[in-house]
Order: structure tokens, then C-alpha cells, then sequence
């Protein structure tokens, strides 16, 4: 009876230890994603200044000029070229449109 005793309790041990483990990854990761990304923070920082357009103002200008085929995936920010960098995909082919972020102007379109 004891040798059942004494496994029961070191199988709650070990379920407990397990569960605390996972709790913890998770904490680790909840506070991960809540820390702001740099790229994205400073697109913010120069929006809420006035200096950039919002991406989303700026995807609604150039996703509309791609070709239909073009499968828009997202976008990057650039911090030191102030500039926006969406990818689409056309046939299999990534192609990377540069835009600056002030002006929503074309600068240069990467196939």
C-alpha cells in the first residue's frame, strides 16, 4: 500500500511539475508577443507624428495597381529609408514593391 502511496504521489509531483513548466512557456510567450516589434514601433512613432501614411492608406493605393494575378502577402517597414516594403506573390515569383512611406510613391519594384 505504500509503494501505491508513493507512486501516486510522485506521479502528482511530476504532473504538477510538467504543468507549471507549460504555464511558464506560455507566460514566456504571452510577454514576447506583447513586447512591441522595432520595426513596428517606430512605423508607429512616425505616423502618430504625422511623417508616415498608414499602411493601411498605403496598401489601399498600391495593392489596386498590381496585376490580378498578384497575391498580396504583407508588408515590412524600413526605419532608415522611412519606407514600406510589400510582397506579393505573381506565378510562383516573389516580387517586393518599395514605397515610401511619406508619400505612398513607387520607389522601386524588386522581381
Amino acid at each position: 500500500m505504500k509503494r501505491l502511496s508513493a507512486s501516486f504521489v510522485a506521479i502528482a509531483l511530476l504532473a504538477g511539475l510538467v504543468t507549471s513548466g507549460e504555464a511558464m512557456a506560455q507566460e514566456r510567450a504571452q510577454a514576447r508577443s506583447l513586447q512591441p516589434n522595432g520595426e513596428q514601433e517606430s512605423a508607429r512613432e512616425q505616423m502618430q507624428a504625422g511623417r508616415n501614411m498608414p499602411i493601411r492608406d498605403i496598401e489601399r493605393r498600391i495593392i489596386p495597381q498590381m496585376e490580378s494575378t498578384d497575391e498580396y502577402i504583407g508588408f515590412e517597414y524600413d526605419p532608415a529609408a522611412l519606407a514600406y516594403r510589400l510582397k506579393f506573390i505573381r506565378e510562383g515569383r516573389v516580387i517586393w514593391v518599395d514605397v515610401d512611406a511619406r508619400t505612398a510613391r513607387v520607389l522601386r519594384v524588386s522581381r
